[in-house]
């Protein structure tokens, strides 16, 4: 037999549908314990032994197949990466690794987020390339990093600008005037990309005296005339709590941010350079294959990166006005039964299919050209597909490869979310 005949047949063994389990992490602005639905959903996987501590912390579970807390096949417990790396053209498809290579272009997680993430933002490709070249411990990869949150319980943001009418007019405020570059006649982007950068620059001093007189300020002038959130001044309170009142990212996000609320089902679209800071609630959140990321503040200073690269880098254009940020979900084709409904980021790496159906109803979901990784975040039933039938109830994760058609049937009211190659 020539190797060529022996990966052949290794090839045609590989189930083409198989039950995952995720790696969840514990970063400290997760939930405690069972608080977390990240812990929760990684805790149903049968046969792994993770057990919930609840003086833990539980922030996010992964189920890509990135190195960082990788996915591994339930079975076998050998890493997706693995799986994909040996049976890559049966797995991922031809499309796939023509257009992405030997891995999945996407990872999927679920954050259970307790108090606010860093202010961040994820390099575009070119950035990610240098910054990965020059710093790879810190920067792992060199791709980058859009990304698409979609709420599962009650979901708090900030994500891109607010409109630069708002900010300015804030800006006359006497202690906050200092910030505006000298011999602006009009704002634009760069004005506020300037202003950005010089606060957080500022010393620790200023930024505390700066919160203590946007506190004193007339919730008349600040909410009703500049059009600013009125859990404003209960922000700054809790971020404070959360972190410090000299940290001046918290500035950022309050006076020139978007803050939102989303419900359950409604999702975001954070383009690269996006600036945004995740704030409370749990999320299904997916990217392209990315880890890179750029602190601007709401962090230890020592966690912080350069003040300039993070404000040169800033994206300040339409896409990070409100409403674009804005991601609806539209019916999908991809289901036959019409349960499917489907989150199409400005991206070519992946889609995000949400699926809900009552108990006893069933879903035909077409084969897609890449694979497939699906969560069920709800609920219970089947799934059929490559021959076999296995049981799906919450937490369960399943790996469907290109050109795999499958069938849900529902006994319990369930809800799949499931990303896939456009």
């Amino acid at each position: 037999m020539t190797p060529d005949q022996g990966e052949k047949v290794t090839m045609a063994t590989v189930a083409r549908l198989f039950q995952l389990s995720g790696t969840c992490n514990n970063y400290p602005w997760g939930k405690r314990g069972r608080e977390s639905l990240a812990a929760r959903l990684c805790e149903k996987t049968p046969g792994t032994g993770f057990t919930i501590d609840n003086n833990q912390y539980y922030s996010e579970m992964w189920f890509g197949d990135y190195p960082d807390f990788p996915a591994r096949d339930l079975e076998t417990g050998q890493t997706l990466a693995e799986l994909l790396k040996s049976h890559k053209e049966t797995l991922l498809g031809s499309y796939s690794t023509d257009k992405f290579g030997d891995h999945l272009p996407f990872l999927p997680k679920i954050l259970s987020i307790g108090k606010a993430l860093p202010l961040q933002i994820h390099p575009n490709k070119v950035l990610a390339a240098q910054l990965h070249k020059q710093n790879p411990e810190k920067f792992s990869d060199s791709n980058h990093k859009p990304e698409i949150a979609v709420a599962l319980s009650r979901f708090e943001l900030f994500a891109g600008w607010r409109d630069v009418n708002q900010i300015s007019a804030l800006f006359n405020m006497p202690s906050l005037r200092r910030f505006i570059p000298s011999g602006t006649d009009a704002w634009h982007a760069e004005t506020l990309r300037d202003i950005v950068r010089y606060i957080l620059k500022a010393d620790e001093q200023t930024v505390q005296n700066i919160e203590e007189d946007l506190k004193l300020q007339s919730r008349e002038d600040i909410v009703q005339k500049l059009g600013y959130p009125s859990s404003m001044f209960e922000l700054i309170q809790r971020l404070q709590s959360q972190y410090s009142a000299t940290d001046p990212g918290l500035l950022v996000a309050i006076l020139c941010m978007n803050y939102l609320v989303l419900e359950p089902g409604e999702a975001v679209f954070i383009p690269a350079d996006g600036v945004h800071c995740y704030l409370s609630g749990d999320i299904v959140e997916c990217m392209a294959r990315s880890n890179n990321m750029l602190s601007g503040g709401l962090c230890p200073v020592a966690d912080r990166d350069s003040i300039d690269l993070f404000s040169d880098t800033l994206r300040i254009d339409s896409s990070t006005r409100v409403d674009n940020l804005r991601l609806p979900a539209k019916p999908s084709d991809a289901g036959a039964g019409r349960h499917t409904l489907v989150y199409q980021p400005h991206i070519d790496e992946f889609d995000l299919l949400r699926i809900d159906m009552l108990a006893g109803e069933g879903e035909l979901v077409w084969k897609h050209k890449g694979p497939t990784v699906a969560i069920a975040v709800s609920g219970e039933g089947t799934i059929l597909g490559d021959g076999k039938e296995l049981v799906v109830k919450s937490g369960f994760i399943f790996f469907i490869a290109a050109e795999t058609t499958t069938m849900l049937r529902s006994t319990g009211a369930l809800q799949i979310y499931a990303a896939v190659i456009r």
